[in-house]
């Protein structure tokens, strides 16, 4: 069976008065319905906007330059925006990072949700609210009835991003995109919200593309992982192989950094750029410049995703 949404070469630039920015310098992955691939990777590596460019929502002035991203067959990069506009929201939804921003603060819930709804389903008013309070329910919020009326503000943040997926489901889409789905939430309410899309997802056989950079979340709801920095996918393969068996020095300093109980270390193992973003970047310079052979840049040229062993690809040369 082909993947219901495959991202081939994918590059977006950010053309600014610095220079050019690239935000993806070539990325590749593929997601089965009902499979659950994580992206993850440090603050800043490009994964937020991979989302948006699967959306085509890049802002300006990012632009994609290049790629192929195949959702059902269709190449989304050459629809018409009438047609991206419709699948948008309706066949692939989004989760945003932080619900406060996601949500009108002066629009009722059950107005959002219906909102939803009506431009996509057709639903008139009142059948858009009883489908609102019906996914309220869906979601685990209590008395769906009352919450409707509510406003943002009158909402815990547990609450306001359960009414996020509760709008991302609303036309029970292919493919949810969420992207830091437990962000600024406490441990608890976070375990919650990912039960909550683990169980949606099996009761819809969603495909799901889980942006983080949780390892233990990871852990816990992938099938899949593409290890990113950098505008580049350093390491891909299921989820048991990247815990078990990681090749990439960035893969393995990820892990590195997790704590283990019982384990004592005398320091914290650096990883990653060092906070630089991508526009502190020197043109051609990223975190494989610091790597070891057979990782690092050969003659300016990075090496490419090599297949190690069955499903486990690697940045790096033979």
């Amino acid at each position: 069976m082909p993947p219901l949404l495959s991202v081939s070469n994918l590059q977006t630039y950010f053309f600014t008065s610095r220079g050019i920015v690239k935000a993806i310098r070539g990325i590749d992955f593929s997601i089965e319905e009902g499979k659950t691939l994580a992206l993850v990777g440090e603050s800043g590596c490009g994964k937020s906007m991979t989302a948006l460019s699967i959306l085509r929502l890049v802002p300006p002035p990012g632009r994609i330059v290049e790629g192929e991203i195949r959702f059902a067959g269709d190449d989304l990069l050459h629809i018409p925006e009438e047609e991206m506009r419709r699948i948008r929201g309706n066949q692939i939804s989004m989760v945003f990072q932080e619900p406060m921003t996601s949500l009108n603060p002066v629009f009722r819930i059950g107005d959002q949700i219906g909102e939803v709804l009506r431009v996509h389903r057709g639903l008139e008013k009142s059948k858009a609210l009883e489908a609102s309070i019906e996914l309220l329910k869906q979601v685990g919020i209590p008395s769906p009835e009352r919450r409707v009326r509510e406003y943002p503000h009158q909402l815990s943040g547990g609450m306001r991003q359960r009414v996020v997926i509760a709008m991302a489901l609303a036309c029970d889409p292919k493919v949810l995109i969420a992207d830091e789905p437990t962000t600024a939430l406490d441990v608890t309410i976070q375990a919650q919200i990912m039960e909550l899309l683990k169980k949606l997802q099996e009761e819809r056989g969603m495909a799901t593309l889980l942006i983080t950079h949780d390892l233990g979340v990871v852990a816990e709801s992938a099938d899949h992982v593409a290890i990113m920095n950098s505008g580049l996918i350093m390491e891909y393969a299921p989820v048991t192989t990247v815990y078990s068996a990681p090749v990439h020095p960035y893969t393995q300093g990820l892990l590195g950094c997790i704590p283990r109980l019982g384990e004592k270390r005398q320091r914290l193992m650096p990883v990653g750029s060092q906070g630089r973003t991508l526009a502190d970047l020197p043109p051609g310079s990223s975190f494989l410049d610091a790597c070891p052979e057979p990782f690092a840049p050969r003659r300016g040229q990075i090496p490419p995703l090599r297949e190690v062993s069955a499903g486990h690809f690697v940045r790096m040369w033979s």
